[in-house]
């Protein structure tokens, strides 16, 4: 007999942040790879502008230090054979992004198997403007979360642009996620995604709650 834990496993998404930045750096290929052998059904990486090309970097730090992988260089490697279906989670840093990422989503025919997501509303706002298929994610927590007014009542706005189909999925930074959210989020058509999760207890404990997805730095703790 198949237990309730196992079933809830094989429907939540693991997902590896930056591919699999615990084993190689963050946003590279070689971070990709890493995720892909061990697994993951989508990655994660960061997208911003930095001289007037989109690249994969968290901060402007990291994309001014040169190391950046182009987003046109890191698409057409993840829309090779060897990496069939695995579903990508864009996560978009600043607003002006949108039309040069989704016309490389086209590109190379990978729409339909990324999830959008940022912590500024206008980005997937236009996101969707531009592209009524698009899937895009709010997310929330961190820095931007605790400082912004906008988001002190987080949860009631949150849901509601759930409800307004304004987004299809919260990516929430794992510990706001509980069996209330979980609920809420669901009642309202969405997903709930959770982030970072670095131990194999809050991975266990996301699993059992049912989350969509976990997204993690060392995707064997997925075992």
């Amino acid at each position: 007999m198949t237990s309730s834990l196992a079933v809830t496993r094989n429907l939540c998404k693991r997902i590896g942040h930056g591919g699999a930045s615990a084993l190689a750096p963050a946003n590279t290929l070689a971070s990709f790879d890493a995720a892909h052998e061990l697994g993951v059904d989508m990655v994660e990486f960061d997208v911003r502008s930095c001289g007037g090309e989109l690249v994969l970097a968290h901060t402007m730090l990291h994309a001014r230090a040169g190391r950046g992988v182009r987003l046109g260089e890191a698409l057409a490697h993840l829309s090779s054979r060897r990496y069939g279906e695995l579903g990508l989670n864009v996560d978009v840093k600043h607003v002006g992004c949108e039309a040069a990422l989704l016309a490389d989503l086209r590109r190379f025919g990978l729409l339909e198997r990324t999830l959008i997501s940022s912590q500024v509303p206008a980005v997937l706002d236009r996101s969707r403007a531009l592209e009524p298929r698009a899937r895009v994610g709010i997310s929330i927590g961190g820095r931007i979360a605790r400082l912004s007014r906008r988001w002190r009542d987080w949860r009631g706005a949150v849901l509601a642009g759930l409800a307004a189909r304004r987004w299809d999925a919260l990516m929430a930074q794992h510990r706001l996620v509980d069996t209330s959210l979980l609920a809420d989020v669901a009642a309202r058509g969405g997903l709930l995604y959770a982030w970072t999760v670095n131990e194999r207890a809050g991975i266990d404990r996301l699993r059992t709650l049912g989350v969509h997805g976990i997204t993690t730095a060392g995707p064997r703790l997925f075992g």
